[in-house]
């Protein structure tokens, strides 16, 4: 990618949120080597306040054991009110890190003024209404001035969106289903989510209407179904391979893998994969836990009242799952994610057009701390890629989701090498 006349190829704009200093704090761990070229990454922080800013690259110099990064990290005045600001930012930018949500508020601007002035945008955001509505709006004008705006380059949704891509390429076959089920991993002193999380969630479900219109705006065909179709798990079920009880998984990882798919069919002519998304809860209490909290999360989001009382009162409707404060530096240490995906479809010389799928095939991808840990190792991996892997990028500009943009490229190996690692745990079997 061309970075000529800018003088960042990568800008972290939010830097001071809860999850823009770990992004920070992991631009400057990939900054401190320098790369093939021999040259280092030349990167900036970007956000309201230079005070807290300088506090952010405090903490991570010392972090990495350095006395200063402030000699040679830029520090741009940025502020999501004034389009301005937002212009400069993205001039001096080859790409915009945007770590400012929720994204459904505070997106668009960034997109926008990042098309306008020719830098590439990646975020971490896992709401699926702000995603495809940027598709939908942007798509083009980002193609015609060859920029790439990669959304959902986080925890949601690279390993599953990456993991459906690596199960079809190790099937050796035609990959036709899949299902993903997420295990997250506590340590003794448990686990909790910044509450920044939990209000994309409530405007999110608030406003299902909104998405629903807007995919009928769409008017995009159902992709075909190849071979049998797949079944759908009851709202909660126990998933006997994995010995656990699971539910639907409501993050974006379902609408960012389907649109995937439709991009590798419509564009590549590649057959389509059927794909469901669950996480699992162990036991029964904590099935029973998890029913509560979605009796009172459901009720309550359907009126503008309820979703002011969950929002204020994250930690009391959440069991203490999201905080204001967020996860300690221990919790996060000691967290972890699973995603397991079970997959069939038909060896090489079998037809999906007759019969059941005769083969299966069982992959998975294990990680850190999903959210602030494994999240910006997966987005300055992101950013990486679009830097380094140009010839491997979709010619054209536009937006994409990661496995639209990253399917020809080496940011799977980037992230094993990064502690995301993506396995087969049985190959496939007839």
């Amino acid at each position: 990618m061309a970075v000529e006349g800018r003088p960042f190829q990568l800008v972290v704009f939010g830097a001071s949120g809860f999850t823009g200093q770990f992004v920070a704090e992991e631009v400057a761990r990939e900054a401190s080597g320098p790369d093939s070229a021999g040259a280092r990454l030349a990167w900036a922080v970007a956000g309201r306040s230079r005070e807290k800013l300088l506090g952010v690259l405090d903490r991570a110099a010392r972090k990495l054991g350095r006395p200063t990064l402030t000699s040679e990290v830029g520090i741009i005045i940025c502020d999501i009110s004034n389009p301005a600001s937002l212009d400069e930012m993205a001039q001096q930018a080859a790409i915009v890190l945007n770590c400012v949500g929720p994204y459904r508020f505070y997106g668009e601007p960034v997109v926008k003024a990042c098309i306008e002035n020719g830098a590439s945008c990646i975020d971490i955001c896992g709401e699926p209404q702000f995603l495809e509505e940027m598709h939908w709006k942007y798509n083009e004008k980002a193609a015609e001035k060859g920029v790439y705006i990669i959304g959902s380059s986080g925890f949601d949704s690279i390993p599953a969106d990456l993991g459906v891509l690596y199960t079809r390429n190790m099937l050796k076959g035609t990959l036709t289903a899949v299902e993903s089920f997420l295990t997250v991993n506590s340590g003794p002193e448990g686990m909790c989510i910044h509450d920044g999380t939990w209000q994309s969630a409530v405007h999110g479900f608030g406003d299902q209407n909104r998405l629903k219109a807007l995919r009928k705006q769409a008017k995009h065909k159902p992709l075909p179904i190849v071979g049998a179709k797949m079944k759908r798990r009851w709202p909660v079920s126990y998933t006997r391979e994995l010995k656990q009880y699971s539910i639907p998984f409501m993050g974006a990882d379902a609408s960012v893998v389907r649109r995937t798919q439709r991009y590798l069919y419509e564009k590549h002519e590649e057959s389509p994969v059927q794909y469901a998304a669950y996480v699992t809860l162990g036991g029964v209490t904590s099935v029973v836990k998890l029913m509560f909290a979605g009796l009172f999360f459901l009720f309550f989001v359907k009126f503008r009242f309820g979703r002011h009382l969950l929002v204020k009162f994250p930690w009391l409707f959440s069991f203490g799952y999201f905080t204001k404060q967020g996860p300690t530096q221990k919790q996060m240490e000691d967290a972890s994610f699973t995603f397991t995906f079970f997959g069939q479809g038909y060896s090489h010389g079998h037809s999906p057009k007759h019969g059941k799928p005769n083969v299966k095939i069982c992959t998975q991808v294990k990680g850190p701390e999903p959210g602030y840990v494994a999240t910006p190792i997966a987005m300055v991996q992101a950013a990486v890629t679009l830097l380094k892997d140009t010839p491997s990028l979709p010619k054209e500009g536009g937006v994409f989701t990661p496995g639209a943009a990253f399917s020809k490229t080496k940011l799977l190996d980037r992230l094993n090498k990064h502690g995301i690692e993506f396995s087969i745990i049985s190959h496939p079997e007839i």
